[in-house]
């Protein structure tokens, strides 16, 4: 199971051909545009997958592999409910390649005023069922030998972890099993509309027709949908992440505090990540949704790091084209593969968070690092949703927890392709709340 994030470089894996037409187009081969081309083909319909460089090479294989209930803003709690038990059968399917084990997730209290933030979140885990429960301190030095001091803990047992890099093209795969098409290195251009309706999908390798399409495109879903003349809010930051090489097995699940976070891997390893710190770089954009995003801002101030501008190619870059015609390169042509280096300064603080709260390791062997760009709204929850523009849906902006959820996000946006009931309340997720004049309201900081 060693492995690490999908690159640009590594080889076409889908390469089926462009059809002339399909029931479904699906923009972006993440988790989420995946899961939906599984769940469609295997109730009949023809779907085909778009993807403009590798399947889950962005955010969904560079994630830190948690499948969590806990923490989830309530509205999410459900369909994550869902999705832990879609995970359950999947993994069946899937066998080792998804690494799916419910070792539990646990939130870490370096004080008392987090303490009593977790036990606040206790509300919505007893109105669910969920098994999340307080640990004192005395039970977690018991179980978690520290230097850190914790005072005391939150955990959900029946929490997952999963092993992204692999979970994700065997969900393709699974896919394609059902009939779903999917095409690598084949960028969707444009939407072809007639009459302000979906008409069909024009990519770099030819014009589908379609009347319903997906857009699934992560941190380029709002770069496509504003050439469309559809405004989506959605910002991206940079989270830093390493996985370091075998060591005795600490802590069999998933875990973090306020400076850093560690989960177990298949490979006898640990992904370790900085906790909330990340990385975001100032684009036009950021200009643009700035009112929308002073909320966020305020709150997570602290754990923010801004740059003046993002490198060359990437969705909110100075220079990075916003119109383009169907017969012209487009930007995500231009850059498959979102693949930013990750940031020394944070590889640094995992190091010595670290070694802090594990004296008795000392700092960590890294065998690799990486960074990925995780697609964000302002409220810190998704778009689920049909758009204003007839035949286009929308499931983007999964703010960093959307490996977690995205098979039931899958489900769900299957069945609302479909014109059937997605069987959840998806009033918090839809589309105008950052038009209609609704208050902005932030998921939990947990």
């Amino acid at each position: 199971m060693v492995g690490g994030p999908i690159r640009a470089t590594d080889p076409v894996t889908f390469a089926d051909a462009l059809p002339d037409a399909a029931d479904v187009v699906i923009i972006g081969g993440g988790i989420a545009g995946i899961a939906t081309a599984l769940y469609l083909a295997r109730a009949g319909v023809s779907v085909v997958v778009c993807e403009k460089g590798r399947v889950a090479a962005e955010q969904s294989s560079r994630n830190w592999g948690w499948v969590r209930q806990q923490g989830r803003d309530p509205a999410e709690l459900p369909i994550m409910i869902e999705s832990m038990r879609l995970w359950q059968g999947l993994s069946q399917e899937l066998g080792a390649a998804a690494g799916f084990e419910q070792t539990g997730v646990t939130y870490l209290a370096a004080s008392a005023e987090e303490l009593a933030r977790f036990e606040e979140w206790l509300v919505h885990a007893r109105h669910y069922g969920l098994d999340t429960r307080m640990v004192s301190r005395a039970e977690l030095q018991a179980t978690l030998p520290n230097g850190a001091d914790w005072v005391g803990a939150m955990s959900t047992p029946s929490d997952a972890r999963a092993e992204p890099w692999t979970a994700v093209p065997a969900m393709a795969r699974l896919a394609r099993e059902a009939g779903a098409l999917i095409i690598e290195d084949c960028a969707a251009r444009s939407l072809d509309l007639s009459g302000g309706k979906v008409a069909g999908v024009h990519t770099e390798a030819g014009l589908i027709r379609t009347e319903r399409v997906l857009l699934a495109g992560g941190a380029w879903s709002s770069l496509f949908a504003r050439n469309a003349g559809l405004e989506i809010p959605q910002l991206s930051v940079r989270a830093t992440v390493c996985a370091t090489m075998p060591m005795p097995e600490f802590w069999q699940g998933a875990a973090a505090d306020s400076d850093f976070a560690f989960r177990r891997r298949q490979d006898g390893g640990y992904t370790l990540a900085p906790g909330s710190d990340h990385d975001f770089w100032i684009g036009r954009d950021a200009f643009r949704h700035l009112k929308a995003y002073l909320p966020q801002l305020k709150r997570d101030f602290k754990s923010t790091r801004l740059s003046p501008a993002a490198p060359k190619g990437f969705p909110d870059a100075w220079r990075t084209a916003r119109r383009w015609g169907a017969g012209d390169e487009s930007p995500f042509e231009r850059m498959r593969v979102l693949d930013p280096p990750p940031s020394r300064r944070l590889l640094e603080k995992i190091h010595r968070d670290f070694a802090k709260a594990f004296p008795h390791f000392g700092r960590p062997v890294v065998r690799q690092a990486w960074a990925g760009m995780i697609d964000t709204m302002p409220d810190q929850v998704p778009i689920l949703d049909q758009s204003p523009i007839a035949g286009l849906f929308v499931a983007t902006g999964l703010s960093g927890h959307g490996f977690g959820i995205g098979p039931a996000i899958g489900r769900v946006m299957a069945d609302l392709l479909r014109g059937r009931d997605p069987e959840h309340d998806l009033h918090r997720f839809r589309c105008s709340r950052f038009s209609d004049g609704s208050e902005i309201v932030l998921g939990p900081s947990l």
